[in-house]
């Protein structure tokens, strides 16, 4: 288990060019352990470039990015950080239980331990009745908790969850949200959960507000709210970046 004393992930001087546009522009921020943390910001602002960063999938990263107390994409890091991306990464012509099984066995999960690992993470994720159904015949809801599962299956202390919610409907937002907080509450992990929806921002305990490759706030919704005198997380971002382009424009004058 994580020790909570240390961040789950720190940045510094993280920055990614790609093509010759700087995705990442000089990122500092940190990511408590034990925590739900939003990354929130709109789409094409970098989040996802920043996600495969922090997991060790994304190239030409410069700076200092550190997870759970080693390099970014280190060996020992591989069995400790679950990643689900935006797509669901399981396979549609399969059961639940199947694909569960398949990625026990790339995991180098030993046969016998198996069944037991799997029943766990079907567990986890509420989805023990629908075990035996076919993957493309879940909704889209209990598709994202199959990739969950998956990801669940190493036992991970820090999950990436790259907009995990986008084209849900309100009740199964909120359901999820719900088994978010759960995993972390009982199994102690971390995870970090992007979003552009800026109405989910409230059901994080902890925020980075992301823009143009920025960070531009990392906080509580609470000290977000107080430090911009602003009713909501969303009036607080837009706050934020009408002072960020305002600075912007006092340089170039």
């Amino acid at each position: 288990m994580m020790n909570t004393a240390m961040p789950a992930v720190r940045a510094r001087d993280l920055s990614v060019v790609r093509g010759g546009r700087t995705v990442l522009d000089d990122l500092a921020f940190q990511v408590p352990a034990g925590t739900v943390t939003g990354l929130l910001g709109p789409s094409g602002c970098g989040k996802s470039t920043l996600m495969r960063a922090i997991v060790g999938t994304q190239a030409k990263v410069t700076g200092e990015l550190d997870v759970l107390g080693a390099p970014a994409g280190s060996a020992p890091l591989r069995s400790r950080v679950g990643y689900v991306t935006q797509d669901p990464s399981v396979y549609l012509d399969l059961t639940a239980r199947q694909n569960l099984d398949y990625f026990a066995a790339v995991l180098g999960i030993p046969r016998r331990d198996r069944p037991g690992r799997i029943d766990s993470a079907l567990a986890d994720v509420d989805l023990t009745s629908h075990a035996d159904a076919l993957a493309g015949t879940l909704s889209g809801g209990q598709l994202s908790r199959v990739s969950l599962a998956v990801a669940l299956l190493g036992t991970p202390d820090l999950l990436v969850l790259d907009e995990p919610t986008v084209g849900l409907d309100p009740v199964l937002r909120r359901d999820l949200w719900n088994l978010f907080h759960r995993i972390v509450r009982e199994r102690g992990a971390t995870m970090l959960i992007s979003s552009h929806v800026m109405d989910e921002a409230d059901r994080c305990g902890r925020l980075l507000l992301m823009r143009a490759g920025q960070i531009l706030a990392d906080d509580t919704p609470e000290g977000l709210r107080a430090h911009t005198g602003t009713r909501t997380v969303e009036d607080a971002f837009l706050h934020l970046v009408d002072h960020a382009r305002t600075q912007e424009e006092a340089t170039r004058a």
